[in-house]
């Protein structure tokens, strides 16, 4: 087993790199060796910045590289799947945002890969490695909220440019995409106090050119169609709890909280996806009101620490390839209940 720390390449000069593996690194004294991006330029500037070692001259080159160990992959949805395709198959660990790919036939490839290569797949679902999420689980564990009975969670942000990725469907954007899948992943964590995995039972959504506009007043570039603004889902679950994942990407304000509702009681985590900004989490039983503050260390930094244990001690890793393939499976079950195509599969640049 490998010792010492983490050797990160990273793709693309994000700026939520910055939050999500920059400072995570640094907090665990692993290195970033290399970033990558488009514009050189870019990347030069990023390191720079962030002690990035080198400059790989494409996102091909840095994977690559042979001291790259772990490939960080922070890029547009689109682009999930092809390179965490691209990593694997060079024998790297791959760490990737979430979704890990466009639909599940390409999540599908991806756990076949991983497989195939023998090394580390992981999606990054950070919120479920911090304290607030955890204690949501202890309280249901605990019997203190009794048996659950229903869980709703809500990730809403205000509207990102009209030109941003995120309203691309050929870069496999939408609300369900880019938070949603957050809702959802909670939800299905919540199996063992259950009875078992969520299923679907109805889902609606809306796009954004349904407000009156014209879509290529309202989006200004090619491609917007198909894409969710907003998206509901109903879920339920083998031993009758019900459950609500529910994202919006025009929304009045940012929203992002998971309530667990029990026989005795219930608790609502006020932001369970960026628990560093606000780490109560609130409970309601017959004995009063209490509210618990888990700490605003980033989840990220929970998320990295959890992922290096795994690679250095062989601790247990809540994620898999398997777990990205049955959100992913999930989410597509979500568009056509809702009317909505699923994301396409997208062509590996000729070029990284």
């Amino acid at each position: 087993m490998t010792h010492g720390p983490l050797r990160i390449g990273v793709l693309g000069a994000a700026r939520i790199a910055e939050l999500s593996i920059v400072g995570p690194a640094r907090a665990g004294g692993h290195r970033l060796v290399a970033v990558a991006a488009r514009d050189r330029g870019r990347a030069e500037t990023f390191a720079a910045a962030h002690g990035v070692e080198r400059v790989a001259s494409s996102y091909a080159d840095l994977i690559a590289d042979p001291e790259v160990e772990v490939v960080y992959n922070p890029l547009a949805n689109g682009l999930h799947a092809p390179w965490n395709l691209v990593a694997l198959q060079a024998g790297k660990h791959v760490l990737t945002e979430k979704p890990s790919a466009s639909n599940a036939g390409e999540a599908a490839e991806v756990g076949e890969a991983a497989a195939k290569a023998g090394t580390v797949f992981m999606e990054g679902f950070h919120y479920l490695f911090h304290p607030v999420t955890r204690r949501l689980h202890e309280l249901l564990d605990s019997g203190e909220l009794g048996d659950l009975r229903h869980v709703e969670a809500m990730v809403a942000m205000p509207a990102p440019p009209d030109s941003d990725v995120r309203w691309s469907l050929p870069l496999a954007g939408g609300a369900l995409m880019d938070l949603g899948c957050y809702s959802l992943h909670a939800l299905r964590m919540l199996a063992p106090w259950a009875g078992g995995a969520p299923r679907l039972v109805a889902a609606r959504g809306g796009e954004r050119s349904e407000m009156g506009v014209p879509p290529d007043e309202v989006w200004g570039r090619a491609g917007a169609a198909g894409v969710d603004e907003w998206l509901y889902a109903d879920l339920e679950f083998p031993g009758g709890v019900t459950g609500t994942a529910n994202c919006h990407m025009a929304y009045d304000t940012w929203q992002m909280s998971c309530r667990v509702v029990g026989t005795r009681g219930e608790a609502t985590a006020m932001n369970f996806v960026q628990p560093h900004l606000d780490d109560r989490v609130v409970v309601r039983t017959a004995a009063g009101e209490r509210t618990e503050e888990l700490g605003r260390r980033s989840s990220y930094t929970f998320q990295l620490e959890a992922f290096a244990a795994h690679l250095r001690d062989g601790a247990p890793l809540l994620l898999d390839a398997e777990d990205a393939l049955t959100t992913m499976r999930l989410i597509d079950e979500c568009y056509r209940a809702a009317g909505f195509p699923a994301r396409p599969r997208t062509a590996l640049p000729a070029t990284g």
